[in-house]
């Protein structure tokens, strides 16, 4: 900020300025630029470790003193502005929790709430300067947009000393460098620092040590490793054409290895998430001798399920008993990230987010089979759950072997809301199977038509994906495995974009349950090569998203509804042409008689983080003129009554004759509605309301007999929309049916119960009953 003088602050300086005839055409103290007028007095810095020039814990200096800002009601619009504060364009994402480290001083500012679009801090709302009850703790963090803004003057902005801090951490094999499978789970620690990669001195290296490295690079836990393999030997006392193993191998290799030291003195405590955090010593660029009569230090760590580097280890993970786990992930877009869901009384339920921090994360993360915590999220940064919330203030030291053993604290409905679950980001192993694919002629690197690399070492080759059967499911795993996020779309023809050089179509019959890893582990035709259609434009193609929809439809409302309504014949003219009623039904003696109809509502809620929208464009659409609507999508939802053993009695469907917003959370606004031809879909935080009393709104169980059944509701069934989350696409309710009668309950999302608790569901539907219908 430019600095202000007397002269300009008082009407006195000014009239002495006038009477002064020097005073008038003085230079300014400073040419830099006035910064805006709200910001007068503040000047901004980033603070913390580990982190990159343009992401840190927040600093704000307000009448000479610097602090903090709290995390509480933080958002990103918040962090917009601050980083434009601080001379970025826009942010790409904030922290909470202290991610960076906890600050000291005054916390300055609480319950920070900006539009976005502020050109200061100082215009948005919060509890006044100075004014918290929050602790260091819950200092929060900004991730900018690595882009400055033309011609800022950042006079203002005080960038804190750069500190030595290890950027980043990899594992060198000792030997088959170029053989050794991926990941690498054993070799010699090497830390990036400013100067290039260096390795650490063993002197007092400890398994905690290896724990942090081991959690940083994606694994689990870590294992003993016999050192004496990777020590320098000095003599070598054996005679010409000696016996060479591979121990001796090693020792061989590492006598000739130049070893460079950057770092000695590693103390960790086991519970860091990352290495900067722990106590450590860098040697100086003067420092003649280091780590003398040590080594390097050498880590050996052991792989979660996913990532098992060899059969060996996936057959020794596979004989170990394992109960069914009581913590998962839900809606992320890659392995490792999602939000945390947990097991109680048989029921999965969400985590609230208040004192979530990486401790507790990295908990959750380890007992998955991943690393430690990158990111612990809040906010529902990886969409809200729905049902239960079952733990608050969870309290890890980052020792736990699951997250039920910290302290927690159980919740009520009025303590917590869906807007407050928190999620994960977890360290993952690099596997390197985005090099093995890619994509070609998009207008973004997001979009394109999808090569593959096949062959061995020496006739690589790259190749095109027949376009037969391709869908969305498959889109996905590509997405994942570029690491671009969720699919939006997958495409059969390609023929809009370019294909270069590349026409060989190299892989077909390509089927993907939507949950592998990458692209190889989906089941395909192999070397044989069958495409009904050929030529490059028939090749497969992906558009993928950083963000998705996902649909969830509310079990209560469908088990609170249900009823049996015996309908005339002469009603369903319009139902029996959109083939909502049984195959019985063209047989009957129109218009005489009736059919027995299971009718119910169904409100389907968008609880993703982009809009449900129909695959077709308007254009598409199809005039239905008997009921006189659109239809967006042929096949919206399925409806199924099925018999303990999955054979399916009696069927319906629903067709989206309209998308909209019947009804929004308060803080979300309708974007979408159906009158006048309007635009079909739904907003995240909003939900569609179907009622019962909407032609097909029913399942026709005219022809089925009485009996114990399952009511099965499935959304989105053909996966023609993206969603982030498919397996809570399925509804499913115990029904006894006594030929006059209908009892239907304990309706539930189908994973939303414990595998023991589906278990006894199909084993014995309708035996117990509460309502009847």
């Amino acid at each position: 900020m430019r600095p202000v003088s007397i002269w300009q602050r008082s009407p006195w300086g000014l009239l002495l300025c006038l009477l002064c005839s020097s005073c008038l055409g003085s230079p300014s103290p400073s040419t830099a630029p006035e910064k805006r007028a709200g910001s007068q007095g503040l000047r901004f810095r980033l603070a913390g470790f580990p982190r990159k020039p343009f992401e840190g814990r927040v600093e704000i200096q307000r009448a000479g003193e610097w602090g903090t800002i709290c995390d509480d009601d933080f958002t990103l619009q918040a962090a917009h502005v601050l980083c434009r504060e601080l001379g970025f364009t826009e942010a790409t994402g904030w922290t909470h929790s202290a991610k960076y480290g906890p600050g000291t001083g005054r916390i300055w500012l609480d319950n920070l709430s900006c539009s976005g679009t502020e050109q200061s801090v100082t215009e948005c709302a919060s509890r006044g300067w100075g004014n918290s009850d929050c602790t260091h703790d819950e200092d929060a963090g900004v991730i900018c947009k690595d882009q400055r803004l033309p011609g800022f003057s950042d006079s203002n902005v005080i960038e804190v000393e750069q500190h030595l801090q290890v950027e980043e951490v990899r594992l060198r094999p000792a030997v088959g460098r170029g053989r050794r499978p991926l990941p690498v789970t054993e070799g010699l620690v090497e830390v990036r620092l400013p100067e290039g990669w260096s390795q650490v001195c063993d002197k007092g290296w400890s398994a905690h040590n290896s724990h942090v490295v081991c959690g940083m690079l994606g694994f689990p836990s870590e294992k003993r490793v016999n050192t004496a393999f990777y020590r320098p030997i000095t003599k070598l006392k054996v005679k010409p054409k000696p016996r060479v193993g591979r121990g001796s191998i090693k020792r061989l290799l590492a006598q000739r290895q130049q070893h460079s030291f950057g770092l000695h003195g590693v103390a960790c405590v086991g519970t860091e998430a990352h290495l900067s955090l722990c106590s450590l010593e860098f040697y100086r660029a003067n420092d003649t001798t280091r780590c003398p009569g040590g080594a390097p230090a050498v880590v050996s760590c052991v792989p979660g399920p996913l990532y098992a580097a060899s059969s060996g280890q996936r057959k020794q993970q596979q004989s170990k008993p394992q109960g069914e786990t009581r913590v998962r992930l839900k809606g992320g877009a890659h392995p490792g990230e999602g939000r945390v869901e947990v097991l109680k009384a048989s029921t999965w339920g969400t985590i609230c987010d208040r004192k979530w921090d990486l401790q507790a994360a990295s908990v959750v993360c380890r007992e998955l089979g991943f690393g430690s915590a990158r990111e612990a999220l809040s906010g529902a940064r990886m969409g809200q759950g729905m049902g239960a919330i079952h733990l608050s203030e969870v309290r890890c030291s980052g020792q736990e072997p699951s997250l039920w053993k910290c302290p927690h604290k159980n919740i009520t409905a009025e303590d917590c809301s869906h807007s407050q679950d928190a999620g994960v980001r977890c360290n993952l192993p690099y596997t390197g199977v985005e090099t093995k694919i890619r994509l070609s002629g998009g207008r973004s690197q997001h979009e394109g038509r999808v090569e593959v690399q096949i062959g061995g070492p020496g006739s690589l080759r790259w190749g095109l994906i027949c376009g037969d059967d391709w869908g969305t499911l498959e889109a996905m795993v590509v997405c994942r495995q570029l690491g671009l996020g969720y699919a939006n779309h997958g495409l059969q023809e390609t023929w809009y974009w370019d294909s270069g050089n590349i026409t060989e179509v190299v892989m077909s019959g390509v089927r993907c349950t939507g949950s592998e890893l990458s692209l190889d582990q989906c089941a395909h035709h192999g070397t044989h090569i069958a495409c009904k259609r050929t030529g490059t434009r028939f090749t497969a193609g992906v558009i993928c998203s950083e963000t998705a929809s996902d649909l969830l439809l509310h079990s209560a409302l469908v088990q609170e509804t249900a009823y049996i309504e015996d309908r005339p014949l002469h009603m369903l003219y319009c139902a029996a042409e959109e083939n909502c009623l049984a195959r019985s039904a063209r047989s009957a003696n129109w218009p005489y008689g009736h059919r027995r109809l299971l009718r119910f509502s169904s409100q389907i809620h968008n609880l993703g983080r982009a809009d449900f929208r129909p695959k077709a464009g308007r254009h598409s659409w199809v005039w239905h003129e008997c009921h006189g609507h659109y239809h967006s999508m042929d096949i919206f939802t399925h409806y199924d009554i099925l018999t303990p053993n999955g054979t399916k009695v009696a069927e319906g469907h629903k067709a989206s004759f309209c998308l909209e917003d019947t009804e929004c959370q308060e803080d979300v606004s309708k974007r979408y509605e159906c009158a006048n031809f309007g635009e079909q879909g739904i907003t995240v935080g909003c939900w569609d309301l179907y009622r019962h009393d909407i032609d097909c709104q029913w399942i026709d169980i005219t022809d089925v007999k009485p009996g114990n059944y399952i009511l099965q509701v499935v959304i989105n069934p053909n996966f023609e929309v993206a969603e982030s989350d498919f397996t809570n696409n399925a509804m499913k309710c115990n029904c006894k049916y006594d030929g006059h009668r209908i009892w239907v309950h304990n309706c539930h999302i189908g994973d939303a119960f414990s595998e023991e608790a589906n278990r006894k569901f199909e084993r014995y539907p309708g035996q117990t009953s509460n309502q009847v219908i």
